[in-house]
């Protein structure tokens, strides 16, 4: 579904490379959670896959084909829900398809479709500032999802939730992939969210970045929280936790 080949990269004001001869590969419809200390590169990983950076050599193929060569890519949800704060929540929603379609109707019916699906129609003529923090994620949950890519980037998108609201959000967005079927890649801090979500976790552990350590979570789906109590889930979270910890440094 996705593959890295042989990629390099470094930024343009950087001396060393940030990746290098970096090879990973994600199959469809997998949930793999990226994680690692801050400044290692994870999101720059992203950046790549949605074209907002090139690499300085190698390929990243979707479906095998290169992702140059796509008109449509990936959906990119970053940290911020960035919706802009003069448009209406269904103008928000709306605005991958109407960009893309240049058919506001189509894209307002469409997203107004979604927001329905999503609990969010009461909403629609509401604007951004109305809206809790974990509303306004779903709404650009929606947005993403309305790119019409297969593949979904989400880069720390709870991380500015209270607590309470984060866990509501992580169990809100697994129903969501259940039923969509996306591949979805997602950053985060967070080691408990990472196994709570994740078919695969992938370990940033080096600088520059050569290889992603390769984690799988033996758990199936649904779940439940009770399950990350289970021993074998324990032992895992310790275990990224202490490498975590040796690797803030780099």
């Amino acid at each position: 579904m996705l593959k890295f080949c042989d990629v390099n990269f470094k930024y343009k004001n950087e001396s060393r490379m940030l990746i290098e001869n970096l090879n990973f590969h994600v199959d469809k419809g997998e949930f793999v959670s990226i994680i690692g200390p801050s400044g290692c590169g994870k999101s720059t990983i992203f950046r790549l896959i949605s074209r907002l950076e090139q690499v300085s050599s190698g390929d990243i193929f979707i479906n095998n084909d290169n992702i140059n060569s796509l008109n449509k890519c990936v959906g990119y949800m970053p940290q911020s829900d960035l919706l802009i704060p003069w448009r209406t929540i269904l103008e928000n929603a709306s605005l991958p398809m109407e960009i893309s379609s240049k058919n506001k109707k189509e894209a307002k019916d469409k997203a107004e479709e979604f927001l329905k699906i999503f609990g969010l129609e009461k909403y629609k003529n509401s604007y951004p500032k109305d809206l809790s923090g974990g509303m306004k994620q779903r709404v650009s949950f929606i947005r993403t999802l309305l790119t019409g890519a297969e593949v979904m980037l989400l880069d720390e998108p709870f991380s500015a939730l209270d607590a309470i609201t984060k866990i509501s959000m992580q169990e809100w967005l697994l129903d969501q992939w259940s039923s969509l079927k996306k591949t979805i890649l997602f950053i985060t801090h967070d080691v408990e969210e990472a196994l709570f979500l994740s078919n695969k976790i992938f370990v940033v552990s080096e600088k520059p970045i050569t290889k992603l350590k390769e984690v799988e979570v033996p758990l199936g789906y649904p779940r439940d929280r009770h399950m990350l109590s289970k021993g074998e889930i324990l032992d895992i979270k310790e275990e990224l936790v202490s490498e975590l910890k040796q690797r803030v440094e780099l």
